[in-house]
């Protein structure tokens, strides 16, 4: 077994191999997760200690800890003994003493290792529904009078596409979204990005107004919506869930069976759990954040 530091989009792709892999219905983690994850933000990589573990050749664990003391991670369920290894390297890869990481309620097992390791299940605070949708019956998507729905063109909209995701996720009480124009462009070169999945609804002045963007397992014929939103001077009209129709429109046509999404949970964000519920979206699992 050999462990070995995260070295560039090379190591992202085989962290998405390994996710593509181990993927199910059940799972927290899809392709597109990563790589919106990983290329949202531009210079962002210092505060993010990232490894990989290899056996014979094939990655069978990735751990991805954020500063100052988060772990994300995925393992391999054939190899259980680098659970322990892998909390050990958190526990050297970032400082202070707080630490927690936060699991699918179905991973049992890890969540086990991580109460031998002094965590406990966070009962109240921050969690996220999975939520799915089967594509075979989706409605029509449908703007008001004089608003524009269509898929990017590629990175010349990506100033805009930055711009209105700003809007969307800089709110009140909240940090300022990071996301450039330079960093979308990197999100639209990385894999399995594709413009004809993400969409935009411009208001009738041609401002951006609201987004969906949709990433495609074609393994799995599974779509992950991540993000969506709406700028907070257009809401109220439907425009994030026209932007979501469309591009889950544009996704069955890839191939696309089902589709999954995680807003908030928790009882003080009810509005994006409304709206993929409005649209067929049902819950099935939630995430459970362990502290220590």
């Amino acid at each position: 077994m050999k462990r070995r530091d995260y070295e560039g989009p090379g190591d992202l792709r085989a962290m998405q191999d390994l996710t593509r892999r181990l993927w199910s219905p059940e799972s927290r983690w899809h392709i597109g997760d990563l790589a919106w994850s990983r290329f949202q933000h531009v210079g962002r990589e210092p505060e993010w200690p990232t490894s990989l573990w290899e056996h014979d050749g094939q990655v069978v664990a990735w751990a991805w800890a954020q500063r100052p003391g988060t772990l994300d991670l995925r393992l391999d369920p054939a190899h259980p003994e680098l659970a322990e290894e892998i909390l050990r390297w958190f526990d050297g890869a970032v400082e202070g003493l707080e630490r927690d990481v936060t699991l699918l309620e179905y991973e049992t097992d890890l969540a086990e290792v991580l109460r031998r390791h002094g965590y406990r299940a966070q009962e109240l605070g921050v969690f996220f529904t999975h939520m799915r949708l089967d594509l075979d019956a989706l409605p029509e998507p449908k703007v008001p009078a004089g608003h524009t729905l269509r898929a990017v063109r590629g990175e010349p909209d990506a100033e805009a596409r930055a711009a209105v995701h700003r809007a969307a996720f800089s709110l009140p009480g909240l940090p300022p979204s990071r996301v450039t124009g330079e960093s979308y462009r990197q999100v639209m070169r990385a894999w399995p990005y594709r413009a004809e999945l993400d969409w935009l609804v411009e208001a009738p002045d041609g401002t951006p107004a609201a987004f969906c963007l949709v990433w495609l397992d074609e393994e799995h014929q599974a779509a992950l919506l991540e993000p969506v939103g709406t700028d907070p001077a257009h809401r109220r009209l439907g425009l994030a869930s026209a932007a979501t129709l469309a591009a889950l429109h544009a996704a069955r046509r890839l191939g696309a069976r089902s589709a999954f999404v995680a807003p908030r949970g928790d009882d003080g964000h009810p509005m994006a759990r409304r709206t993929y519920e409005s649209l067929g979206f049902r819950g099935f699992a939630r995430t459970v954040t362990f502290v220590r």
